[in-house]
């Protein structure tokens, strides 16, 4: 109210659609699209994006395709809602697609390519991700358009949801758009992911990870839109037999809670249960709380009380079959694809900070292998047909190799050179006795320690997993770092690496920053520590097997095998192969894993064949 003066902030001030002087151009005739074509073949580089009807690339059709290749211009190819149409529009453009040296740039790409491949076409020549060139220069931020955007453009995106509404049923189609909104949406998306693309290059080259963009990153687009158009078979006759079992082996479990509480209750509710367990039973003297102050029923507060309890064991078995028959056994046959009859999982390249891939739609890599009924999810898992088998090939220890080579430890070095038992090896070392004379005992707390020393683990974590107490578990670790004082100089010297730098890197030089490795909070500090050790062993190993699978999928095309890979579970490969070709597939596979990076040690890969996923593994 008063005449004071006006501040503008950065959100007045930033540019968009309305204020930023753009000229984008629909093409909607033959002549039009024909001259487009004879530019877009002049050009060295080309962003594109394609518009559709839906998020799942495989179901989609194409509305239209945007095209920029200079600064605040570009073109929106316009096509008709029949797909014949459509098709013959496109053909022309496989000059294009198909060119080898055009530099195709986009935005999340692997979308692109598969909604492309539903119309025959197959985009060749190099490629350019802004979606990936982020993930390496960022890998702990989010990586949509819209925040790049404005963080790196001070630039306003147009929202979809202006379009087309919000998510939900209310929400219209992009085909229900006028031409001239869909121009202006589409073609600032190519416009200003060209625009990030300068910027990513030059940060890319002076962090050194323009080689692993160019080397890894990009080839795997291709490698995983293969694996994701392939899909998998799976079993769902013997998924809803799975499912009846398990709804048995949950009624009689809740049956004997229920016996063993006096009373039936909500047992998916913390807030039933929680006074059940800890006013009812008092089962510990001050149990924890929540922030709302309800008694916590977390998986931890439990499982500490397991070891006690038949009734807490009981809950936790419940629990756990209960999450196996929602997340796995009723909800696979949901995620067939309707055309295929296969399920097409979709793998994030951008998602893990480590540089592992993750997995969703369904999440295939956290089926619960190491109950016998988590295993039976697994046994769904099918080839193509009678003629076929699914062969699986996994890297044995591949961290613990990559720790021996990095850390250069003599013993580790000799164990895994000489082809021993390393868990064998370390427990004869550290309980400094024969290997002959390692009990089973010993030989799996060595084991626990050795996987555990990579995430940092604690006498308490380690007594937790063992059958030591937390004394003999202390006792341990000092023995262990006594055993291998190369491997602890190495961890000291990722953490200093980390204070100093700021960031870890991997073996093919992807940086993971931590930047709260100076943190004044110990234990923030402590799991950026943590992190600095780990985050270079499971990096290197996400790096090799990526090295790997692109190493194979060259080979599948070149050569023509009739073999696909389908599959990537953090280390192992499962391929769909026909019988003809699984004695040769072996030995192809095999050696291109095992040679997929030189380290101080070999890599050795183990593979199994059957007529599931369970038999081959």
């Amino acid at each position: 109210p008063g005449g004071g003066s006006v501040t503008t902030t950065a959100e007045d001030v930033r540019k968009n659609l309305e204020t930023n002087k753009h000229w984008y151009q629909a093409v909607n005739t033959p002549k039009a699209r024909q001259l487009l074509l004879d530019l877009l073949l002049q050009q060295s580089s080309v962003c594109f994006d394609t518009e559709t009807t839906s998020l799942d690339a495989l179901q989609a059709d194409l509305v239209g395709i945007a095209f920029s290749w200079e600064h605040s211009k570009g073109y929106y190819l316009v096509l008709p809602d029949d797909r014949d149409a459509t098709l013959e529009i496109l053909t022309p453009f496989k000059a294009f697609f198909e060119h080898p040296t055009i530099e195709k740039v986009g935005h999340n790409l692997k979308y692109d390519l598969k909604v492309l491949q539903q119309y025959n076409l197959q985009v060749k020549g190099p490629l350019f991700d802004t979606l990936i060139a982020h993930y390496l220069i960022n890998p702990d931020m989010r990586h949509n358009l819209d925040l790049l955007a404005e963080t790196y453009l001070n630039y306003q995106m147009q929202s979809i949801t202006e379009l087309i509404g919000k998510k939900g049923p209310q929400q219209s189609s992009m085909r229900e758009v006028s031409v001239q909104q869909q121009t202006e949406y589409a073609v600032e998306d190519a416009d200003i992911t060209l625009q990030l693309k300068t910027f990513f290059e030059k940060e890319m080259q002076a962090a050194h990870t323009f080689e692993l963009f160019k080397e890894v990153e990009l080839p795997l687009v291709n490698v995983l839109t293969a694996m994701e158009c392939e899909g998998i078979n799976i079993d769902t006759a013997f998924l809803a037999e799975l499912s009846e079992e398990l709804t048995s082996d949950i009624e009689k479990l809740e049956k004997g809670i229920f016996e063993a509480a006096g009373e039936t209750f909500n047992l998916a509710s913390p807030k039933q249960l929680g006074p059940i367990l800890f006013e009812k039973l008092k089962l510990v003297d001050k149990p924890k709380k929540t922030k709302t102050g309800q008694y916590s029923t977390a998986e931890d507060v439990l499982s500490y009380l397991a070891k006690d309890h038949a009734i807490v064991r009981e809950i936790l078995d419940w629990r756990s079959l209960k999450k196996l028959q929602n997340t796995y056994v009723d909800a696979l046959p949901k995620e067939l694809n309707s055309r295929t009859q296969r399920i097409h999982t979709i793998y994030n390249q951008a998602v893990a900070a480590t540089g592992r891939l993750s997995s969703n739609n369904p999440n295939l890599q956290n089926i619960p292998i190491r109950t016998p009924r988590g295993q039976q999810v697994r046994k769904a898992f099918i080839p193509r047909d009678e003629n076929h088998l699914l062969m699986a090939a996994d890297y044995s220890q591949i961290e613990l190799r990559i720790i021996a080579a990095l850390s250069k430890d003599e013993s580790m070095l000799h164990a895994f050179n000489n082809n021993e038992d390393i868990h064998r090896a370390t427990a004869a070392k550290v309980f400094n006795i024969s290997p002959e004379a390692v009990s089973r005992e010993q030989r799996s707390n060595a084991k626990t320690v050795n996987f555990g020393i990579i995430y940092g683990v604690s006498a308490f974590g380690l007594s937790q997993q063992t059958s030591l107490n937390r004394t003999e578990a202390k006792d341990l670790i000092e023995t262990y770092y006594a055993s291998y004082p190369k491997l602890r100089s190495y961890i000291q010297e990722q953490v200093d690496f980390a204070r100093e730098n700021g960031y870890v890197t991997t073996v093919l030089g992807r940086r993971r920053y931590l930047r709260d490795i100076n943190s004044q909070n110990a234990v923030v500090r402590g799991a950026a520590e943590r992190n600095a050790v780990n985050a270079p062993i499971q990096g290197s190993a996400a790096d090799i097997i990526k090295l790997a699978m692109i190493a194979i999928q060259q080979r599948l095309e070149k050569e023509q095998w009739k073999s696909k890979m389908l599959l990537q579970v953090h280390d192992e490969l499962v391929f769909d192969v026909p019988k003809e070709e699984i004695e040769d597939l072996q030995t192809m596979v095999k050696k291109e894993m095992e040679a997929a990076f030189k380290l101080e040690v070999p890599l050795v890969v183990d593979i199994g064949i059957g007529a599931n996923w369970l038999e081959a593994h």
